[in-house]
């Protein structure tokens, strides 16, 4: 990943004037829904594009050891051999882009890469997601934990609190205590944009986010019940885009939570590449958020080759 975004002190109050034509981002999503997607070898190969986007994620009460040693595994082994080789993509180095855990689960992680000799980076999530609600003192502390225990990304949440009460200083400044606290880790910062009321301040929590010292801007946690959708990201891809032509900062873009499918998959690359060009499609800049999504690009993958939709036993469990 690039070198860290380390924000900027700024005069904040024009925060407060900016406002999202809704409609006109209404029109815009429809566009990108109404498309058709790309077929046969096209497909294919944007599909295996996908896949090295991909942070491979398991955020369940349930997590063991066994199983994220199972979605390291997978992560560095996405798409089956014998796939590979049919397409001649075996000797590409194919992975996904991270793996995703809680932070209890950054130790078994690191672990598990290590000894499938993967050096793919270790994201945990952070400041007591997914709803954010406990002290700043115990949020940073868990960011602490998780980079001591070997995780080079950290998604935090922010509070949503400060969003819809307008405390835009206060954002930005409990967002620049998180980036302290990540030291050399990369800081991706989840808005939760579902529960956030409103496009305008979906882009007034982004540009907050990027001037504390984002190195991402993440849609959702996966848990609301509104999570990644077509409108939220236009605004959050033109707020990176403003950012970028203000201070000549890159800074990088994840949707998660609903995507699913492989058709899903190839709609947002194609709406990061029409919204921010090539440059950004790239592991360092755009990352997905998944954790069922791999399952069904494999299949499609599976398709493409053999001409037939793989049963469930022909492909093992990420």
């Amino acid at each position: 990943m690039s070198v860290v975004n380390t924000g900027f002190v700024g005069d904040l109050s024009w925060i407060s004037k900016i406002q999202v034509n809704h409609p006109a981002v209404l029109r815009r999503a429809g566009q990108i829904q109404a498309r058709r997607p790309v077929k046969k070898e096209w497909q294919a190969a944007w599909l295996l594009k996908a896949v090295t986007f991909i942070d491979l994620t398991t955020l369940s009460g349930d997590d063991t050891s066994c199983n994220v040693q199972r979605l390291c595994y997978k992560a560095k082994y996405p798409i089956r051999e014998d796939l590979l080789k049919a397409l001649n993509m075996h000797d590409k180095g194919i992975t996904t882009a991270a793996v995703c855990v809680y932070p209890a689960r950054v130790c078994d992680a690191v672990k598990a890469l290590k000894a499938v000799g993967c050096d793919i980076p270790v994201a945990s999530v952070a400041t007591g997601f997914p709803a954010g609600q406990t002290h700043l003192k115990t949020r940073l502390e868990e960011i602490r934990l998780a980079v001591e225990d070997g995780a080079t990304e950290i998604d935090v949440v922010i509070s949503r609190t400060l969003v819809l009460t307008g405390q835009w200083e206060a954002l930005y400044g409990e967002i620049r205590q998180f980036r302290k606290a990540c030291g050399e880790a990369h800081l991706k910062t989840i808005l939760a944009t579902g529960e956030l009321g409103s496009l305008t301040n979906v882009y007034k929590a982004s540009m907050i986010a990027m001037m504390a010292g984002s190195d991402f801007i993440k849609t959702s946690t996966g848990k609301e019940t509104v999570n990644a959708t077509f409108p939220v990201a236009i605004v959050m891809l033109r707020a990176i885009r403003d950012f970028f032509w203000k201070t000549g900062n890159k800074v990088g873009f994840k949707p998660a939570g609903g995507i699913r499918s492989a058709k899903d998959s190839l709609a947002w690359l194609s709406l990061v590449k029409e919204e921010l060009g090539d440059e950004w499609l790239k592991p360092e800049l755009f990352r997905i958020g998944a954790s069922t999504l791999l399952s069904d690009i494999e299949r499609q993958i599976y398709h493409h080759v053999t001409g037939r939709y793989a049963a469930y036993h022909d492909l093992p469990m990420s």
